[in-house]
Parts: structure tokens; sequence; C-alpha cells
């Protein structure tokens, strides 16, 4: 099982796709060798709206330059995702947080990003008004995350800010029908 451990204490996941074996259910198979594409990388920015393209430019580069088997929806989403959470630390924590961080996480099946501040305040995401011109971002993260088969969450950090993230397959889920 390949997992991500977060810094901060937070849920470490399991990145692989496949479920561990309960205690006493026999001697644990050797874990395979990690991939050339898996592993772990972390960066900071300021709180500054040019910090948006830049991380989404960070995480595509990144991902070409792993060779990770990502198929082009997933890379958009993965983008607007980063894009989405970079602007809402921007312009909603940038006053009690001057610096976030964007992890991304690639395992054997699963791309995990994460973006990390230090604002206490826990976002929701909000339900669509079509009236209202902003506000729904998380609802948007929230919608592709879903779309595309994965999971999404808010969490608290140790130090009193929070990290959202998103993690999504590699493999385009089955149409239902």
């Amino acid at each position: 099982m390949e997992t991500i451990e977060r810094e901060d204490g937070g849920r470490d996941m399991d990145v692989s796709g496949s479920v561990p074996p309960a205690e006493g259910d026999g001697p644990k198979a050797p874990a395979a060798a990690p991939l050339a594409y898996e592993g772990v990388w972390r960066f900071t920015a300021p709180a500054v709206e040019e910090s948006v393209p830049q991380a989404r430019r960070a995480v595509r580069d990144l991902l070409g330059r792993q060779g990770v088997p990502a198929h082009q929806d997933l890379v958009y989403s993965l983008l607007l995702i980063v894009s989405e959470l970079v602007t809402n630390s921007v312009r909603h924590a940038a006053l009690l947080s001057p610096e976030v961080a964007v992890e991304v996480a690639i395992g054997r099946e699963w791309v995990r990003v994460a973006v990390e501040d230090n604002h206490p305040y826990r976002p929701k995401a909000l339900e669509a008004d079509f009236g209202q011109t902003g506000g729904r971002g998380l609802l948007l993260v929230r919608e592709i995350t879903l779309e595309s088969g994965g999971v999404c969450d808010v969490e608290h950090t140790s130090t009193g800010g929070k990290v959202i993230w998103a993690a999504l397959p590699l493999t385009a889920p089955t149409p239902a029908g």
C-alpha cells in the first residue's frame, strides 16, 4: 500500500487503490517497487493573484516531467482544481496566510492535489445560486472530483490552518449506463 503521510498529522490516504489486509489475514505480500512517476512534491508561493497561473503551470509541468499516465480530461480537472483552490487561498486567506503551499502526491492509481494555508476558517461548498457571481469554487471542485470518481475534503492542520485536497483516479471512470 502506498500512502501519503501529511507532515501536519492529517489523514493518511491510500493512493494505490488497494485495500490493506486486515490484521490476522496471513502474511503480507512485499510492497511493489514504486513506479517512476510516484512521489510527493510540495512547493510554496506568495498569496497573490500571480501565484494562481504559476501553481497551475507547476502542476502541469510536474505531471509531464514525471511521465504520469494521465488522460487529458484528468489533467484539465487537476489544473482547474488547483486554480480554484489557490484562488480561494489568495482571495480569502492572504491576510492571515501570506503564503500558500501546494502539494502534489502521485501514486500508482491516484493523483492528489492539496492547497494549504494558515487561515483557520474551514470553508464549505456553497449551493449553486445562479444570481451570484462568485463563491462557487469549492462547489466546482467537489463536482469535478465526484465526476472524476475521486474524493475531496477540507481538514484543519496542526498549526491552526487548513488544507483542502482532492484525489482523482488515474484511470477514467466508466460511464454509468
